[in-house]
């Protein structure tokens, strides 16, 4: 048998993969239970001698359609000081939020609006793995669209300034355009705060 694993497998390439084994389900748990392999969800895979998969990539695949957003997006372009150790995700769906912990990380998905989604994401590589994530003004509109309530303009500059800990450099050296944009999108008041502000 080969040693060397592709980075991401489903359950139809191992099956492939093991077919010569008297027992290829068995061959598969045990390659599970020695840590050959790692299973990350149902039908999602990784080798377990070989870290060079992308846990953004990993993001897209595990339940989708989905891109990278909210804090880890943030943090991804220095926009937060900490580091966002949940890869946090934006996907189409009804106002639900989905968990998945695995064993290499926790990975956490939103629901944003159709009408939203398609905008402000771009397409990145780590390792060689191309992975969806969002722009820095995507990003933080989505990680303001998810709180609830009316937000005054002093509020908005204490939740960017304080809570969040940006730099207002940061904030001002944003695409506007792009910002007013996506605000008319997604119909929040917090949103149409931040262009005024």
């Amino acid at each position: 048998m080969e040693t060397t694993l592709p980075r991401y497998m489903d359950y139809a390439y191992l099956m492939e993969h093991v077919k010569d084994y008297r027992s290829p389900k068995a061959k598969i748990t045990t390659m599970i239970r020695s840590g050959e392999i790692i299973r990350v969800r149902r039908d999602l895979y990784v080798p377990g001698n070989d870290a060079s998969y992308s846990l953004k990539t990993l993001a897209n695949r595990i339940y989708g359609p989905s891109y990278i957003s909210f804090e880890y997006a943030l943090s991804y372009y220095n926009l937060i000081p900490e580091r966002a150790t949940t890869i946090t995700s934006a996907s189409l769906g009804k106002n639900r939020r989905k968990e998945f912990r695995t064993s290499i990380g926790t990975f956490v998905y939103h629901s944003v609006s159709p009408a939203v989604y398609p905008y402000g994401v771009v397409r990145e590589e780590e390792n060689g793995s191309p992975f969806l994530i969002a722009t820095k003004e995507k990003a933080l509109c989505d990680t303001l669209s998810k709180l609830r309530g009316n937000i005054s303009r002093d509020s908005l500059q204490s939740l960017l300034f304080e809570d969040l800990r940006m730099e207002e450099d940061d904030i001002h050296s944003m695409n506007i355009a792009d910002i007013e944009f996506l605000a008319q999108l997604y119909q929040k008041k917090i949103l149409t705060a931040l262009v005024s502000y």
